[in-house]
């Protein structure tokens, strides 16, 4: 089993529920930047991504010296937390799992908040006392399987907790774009010199086979520091040119809203009504509960969803489904129907 879902290769799929990327697909625009851009491939690529990171100051209203691009939001935790070195650390449970390996390769001591099962995995103000003592705290909101948002008062007690004891709050919010007034969620709302945002395209434009996220600082000195931590060229022309053409694209976030509200209504109402446990999520993603192997039983359909049995404080009877298009959500519900 692929630890991480989106592994195709070697299967027969026609569709792919494993992987939370927009149903709408990679806009043409941001096609169209990629596959111009290779005429420029015969030269490295910026190691700085100016242009890249001058859009996204504009888009964001920080400095571009406050912004870190990197090869996709994973390539980023892993040079973010080797920058900090952190000594002890305190993450969620369940959450993604790249957060526990990167801080595993630099023998950080960490801290696992098991979010419970009975209040829908959700997070509540029992989180601020495990705060104590921390060099590090990373969370993802919503969080990675179960979609769960950090409400935003305690999301600003969190980030003032950690700039009173001088504790790198990472914050995860690749699937935010996602969500109906996100920005009344994010880190950035409170933001001080402790906050790390990580940001990527990967899952809102599409665009994972391309490579591109970036992380909000801050301080800028650690921003300079992850910088110059990991490979030079970490992110490739073509990366750039998508990057810098996706950040245009402001009607395809406004549609891609409505759909994934629109359709994460309707197949939880659908999956809860063919008798899954199903927990409530913001994103474009949802947990649920079954009885049954399903991963397996969908796998006959050509059909992947991901098993969350490697994540911590999960089991095999829990398993994640993306929100995809009405055509392909009805497709995964009649084979559920078949099988179960």
């Amino acid at each position: 089993m692929s630890e991480h879902g989106g592994y195709i290769y070697g299967k027969k799929v026609l569709y792919d529920f494993s992987a939370n990327l927009n149903p709408l697909g990679m806009p043409q625009r941001v096609k169209n930047a990629a596959v111009l851009a290779i005429q420029d491939c015969e030269a490295y690529p910026d190691p700085f991504c100016t242009r890249l990171r001058e859009q996204i100051s504009a888009h964001t209203g920080l400095s571009a010296e406050q912004i870190v691009c990197g090869n996709g939001a994973a390539d980023l935790i892993f040079r973010i937390i080797s920058a900090a070195a952190p000594k002890r650390a305190l993450i969620a449970a369940p959450t993604f799992s790249e957060y526990e390996k990167a801080l595993r390769a630099q023998h950080c001591q960490i801290t696992s908040f098991p979010l419970s099962p009975q209040k829908n995995f959700a997070f509540d103000d029992t989180i601020l006392s495990a705060i104590r003592n921390m060099d590090m705290v990373i969370l993802c909101t919503p969080n990675n399987p179960n979609g769960a948002l950090i409400p935003p008062e305690l999301m600003r007690e969190i980030c003032r907790r950690c700039e009173e004891q001088n504790t790198i709050f990472l914050c995860d919010e690749c699937f935010l774009d996602f969500v109906r007034d996100g920005r009344r969620f994010s880190a950035y709302n409170t933001r001080n010199s402790q906050i790390v945002i990580l940001k990527a395209f990967t899952k809102t434009y599409a665009m994972p086979g391309l490579r591109l996220g970036y992380a909000l600082f801050g301080n800028k000195d650690f921003a300079r520091l992850v910088q110059q931590t990991g490979q030079y060229w970490s992110v490739s022309v073509p990366a750039q040119a998508a990057g810098i053409a996706a950040l245009s694209e402001t009607d395809y976030l406004e549609k891609t809203i409505k759909l994934i509200e629109t359709q994460r209504h309707f197949l939880r109402n659908e999956l809860q009504a063919l008798g899954f446990h199903v927990f409530p999520s913001a994103a474009n993603f949802l947990l649920l509960h079954s009885y049954h192997p399903l991963d397996r039983l969908l796998r006959n359909d050509g059909i992947l969803i991901r098993s969350c049995a490697n994540y911590n404080g999960l089991d095999t009877g829990y398993f994640r489904i993306a929100v995809r298009s009405h055509s392909e959500n009805t497709a995964l519900l009649s084979a559920l129907r078949r099988r179960t």
